[in-house]
């Protein structure tokens, strides 16, 4: 029998539940690792947080399943020999001790002053009081937690300095964690489970939280590199891109929406004059 007809999606009311894996399920009552989002219509996305199965339900029609393609192989061993696959101790350290942003907070403050959405408390964005720029500045800045867009494992941290409504005077006021890869990694401003039929991206974060005044949920992908080549995800039909006019920020976005288009999915891109989403919402605003 396939692993699909092993979820029974017409005995799960609308929500979020945790389930046992039909795929690596092991018999154990309190085996549940697998992630289920039901909207209001009955149709739902259920994914595996252990083996990355998925599996997608439209009422009306069969359910589909499998799992993400194969990751590509690493590269050789002497050029990624200082580099982190995974979330270091440090980074897992700092994430910890990371605070939720809240309206009033330096993060919440540079936020809303850039016209931006304050993301969910669960999503992957939220900020540190006092850390330490290589320049020497300690202050403020928000932390974004980057994970794996495909197996959602963390990758590394994202920091943005700020200072009074605006980023700090430091150069560079964004920068990565140290020896970590970032290469197919987003930042996760809503959570998976609020993932059920469409998805908003953009390479900056304030990007993507301009366009959460017009549709949610979003994930910011940090780069035009990680928006070029931001994988077809299971269970997400509708895709908006939040497109930057410039030339980087164009190809990107192009790259992405026919990758998506040829995998049969809608696209909708942003055709702002210039710059990006957040520069034009500021411009309405004032």
């Amino acid at each position: 029998m396939s692993a699909h007809h092993r979820i029974e999606w017409a005995a799960l009311p609308p929500g979020s539940h945790r389930l046992r894996c039909p795929a690596c399920g092991r018999d154990r009552r309190a085996d549940k690792t697998l992630g289920v989002s039901v909207d209001a219509t009955g149709a739902g996305v259920a994914h595996c947080f252990r083996c990355a199965y998925v599996e997608t339900h439209r009422p009306g029609r069969e359910p589909r399943a499998g799992r993400p393609a194969s990751r590509p192989l690493p590269l050789p061993t002497v050029q990624v020999q200082h580099q982190h696959d995974t979330l270091s101790a440090q980074g897992r350290a700092l994430w910890l001790a990371s605070h939720r942003i809240l309206p009033g907070t330096p993060a919440g403050h540079y936020l809303t002053t850039r016209r931006c959405v304050l993301p969910p408390a669960s999503g992957h964005l939220r900020w540190l009081p006092a850390h330490r720029h290589p320049t020497g500045h300690v202050g403020p800045c928000m932390v974004a937690l980057l994970t794996d867009a495909l197996t959602r494992q963390p990758r590394t941290l994202h920091f943005t300095w700020v200072a009074g409504g605006r980023k700090a005077d430091v150069h560079p006021p964004r920068l990565l964690l140290k020896g970590h890869r970032k290469a197919g990694a987003v930042c996760r401003l809503w959570p998976d489970d609020f993932v059920s039929h469409g998805l908003g991206v953009a390479e900056g974060i304030e990007t993507a939280l301009s366009l959460a005044h017009a549709y949610t949920p979003c994930w910011a992908c940090i780069d035009a590199g990680n928006l070029s080549e931001l994988p077809v995800l299971a269970g997400v039909e509708v895709l908006v891109i939040a497109q930057d006019r410039d030339a980087a920020g164009e190809k990107a976005a192009s790259a992405c929406a026919d990758r998506w288009a040829g995998a049969g999915r809608e696209v909708l891109v942003t055709r702002q004059q210039a710059g990006d989403l957040n520069d034009v919402v500021q411009e309405v605003a004032a």
